[in-house]
């Protein structure tokens, strides 16, 4: 009796899982992995994001259309869109010893979410007699880092680009 085959296992990617090292696309951070105070070593944890620059356009029978401009950041992982204040810089770079978090939505359920806030947004604060047409200037696929830190008090969290810390929970 012969044992059946596996399937090949997929090649190592960004795709989710522990990585030694590898290159990703990431929101730059302003907080940088050297600079984090800690008693042991600094890990990594990539977030996965998209964010969209858009627009919504509300027609207006007597007068021109108006334009409302957001910008919507899905997270991919926890499967929620949020407004943001300003498209951010992205570039690409390789991280070291890095957890990287799988998306849990696909490219069309992502662009769906941001689609649904847009649309929520436009109706909170406008009055529209036909629903608003919903267009994305620009978008792009980014992860969004997290240092994790030793310290003897307990490891924290600290956010790569708004410096924040929250303790980790047990």
């Amino acid at each position: 009796m012969s044992t059946p085959r596996r399937p090949p296992e997929p090649p190592a990617d960004a795709t989710g899982g522990r990585h030694e090292r590898t290159e990703l696309p990431v929101i730059t951070p302003t907080v940088a992995r050297e600079d984090v105070d800690s008693s042991g070593r600094v890990g990594a944890v990539a977030y996965p994001y998209r964010v969209y620059d858009a627009v919504a356009t509300i027609e207006r029978p007597v007068i021109t259309d108006r334009d409302i401009d957001y910008i919507v950041t899905v997270d991919r992982a926890r499967r929620l869109a949020v407004r943001a204040d300003t498209f951010p810089e992205t570039q690409t770079r390789t991280v070291d010893d890095v957890l990287v978090i799988p998306s849990e939505l696909s490219d069309e359920q992502t662009c769906r979410k941001a689609e649904d806030a847009v649309f929520k947004w436009t109706l909170r604060k406008v009055a529209v007699g036909s629903e608003p047409d919903v267009t994305f200037a620009r978008s792009v696929d980014a992860y969004k880092l997290f240092w994790i830190a030793c310290r003897p008090d307990g490891d924290v969290i600290v956010d790569s680009v708004r410096g924040t810390e929250s303790p980790l929970a047990d």
